[in-house]
């Protein structure tokens, strides 16, 4: 492994929704408080501003993203800014935001919602699938750790105050079907808290631990594997990328801290033995 970089200096509020675009050969995230779309192609760095909360996307092809905000689901045009709206997302609750999200191997998008104040159970996770917005998990507090197995027949997702994450098994469409079943349990670990993840191409699931300075990798069996320290304590969302996927972007978040402590830039770190997923792509 080699030692941790920072991709960008710029200080996000709420880092989130890390992205790597295949296509494109860039990397994407988020600053959800900041309403702004970042894109990085390892020289040059652009944004994107919105006049609401933005947290998570998909791509579609070369040039668009769907991007998951905090009242809608809109296809975005990167080359001409261009927004299109597509469905609504929890727009009647204004209370409430977008959080984690990812394309799923069926062409699907989950995406999970939560209270601006993280009230209990106020969010939920849905997918958008064949132009039909359906809601699979009721009553989350703050969603997370949305990912998939490589054979594309499971599914986990996170409450990251439960510090809990699930597993569940998919249909031949991508559904939910049948009761969720703990994965990983923190809760004997007084601070850990699962933030966004992602699953390697062995099925090993890499999730940020908010407020831990690291990035923790579990084994199949939802074991410890080993952990990945970083330089920032609030680490948010991770994702695989670069040519060969063995490089890990992390994105994090300042909200809260002390002036002058690190937080809310972007880090990257190339992994050995280690080869992430393809992101996959979002059919409308």
């Amino acid at each position: 492994m080699s030692a941790v970089q920072t991709l960008s200096q710029t200080r996000c509020i709420l880092g989130e929704g890390a992205l790597w675009h295949p296509e494109r050969g860039s990397f994407f995230w988020f600053d959800i408080l900041g309403h702004k779309l970042f894109e990085h192609d390892g020289s040059a760095q652009r944004e994107w501003s919105f006049d609401r909360a933005v947290s998570a996307a998909g791509w579609i092809d070369g040039g668009k993203l769907l991007v998951a905000s905090e009242v809608d689901l809109f296809v975005f045009d990167l080359d001409t800014g261009a927004a299109e709206h597509i469905v609504p997302l929890e727009a009647d609750q204004p209370a409430n935001r977008s959080n984690d999200g990812r394309a799923d191997p069926f062409g699907g998008f989950w995406i999970g919602t939560m209270g601006y104040a993280c009230e209990q159970g106020a969010g939920a996770i849905y997918r958008y699938y064949r132009g039909e917005l359906r809601k699979i998990v009721p009553d989350i507090t703050i969603t997370n750790a949305i990912c998939f197995a490589p054979d594309g027949r499971s599914a986990y997702f996170g409450d990251t105050p439960k510090q809990t994450i699930w597993r569940v098994a998919l249909d031949d469409e991508g559904w939910p079907v049948g009761d969720r079943e703990v994965f990983v349990d923190m809760s004997a670990e007084p601070g850990v808290q699962p933030d966004g993840a992602v699953i390697d191409t062995a099925g090993r699931l890499w999730t940020a631990q908010w407020g831990m300075s690291r990035v923790a990798c579990y084994g199949t069996d939802g074991t410890l594997d080993h952990v990945v320290p970083m330089p920032a304590e609030q680490v948010s969302c991770p994702s695989f990328g670069g040519p060969d996927r063995r490089r890990l972007f992390v994105t994090s978040a300042f909200e809260g801290l002390p002036e002058g402590q690190a937080g809310g830039q972007t880090y990257y770190v190339d992994l050995d033995g280690v080869q992430g997923q393809k992101e996959h792509r979002v059919l409308l």
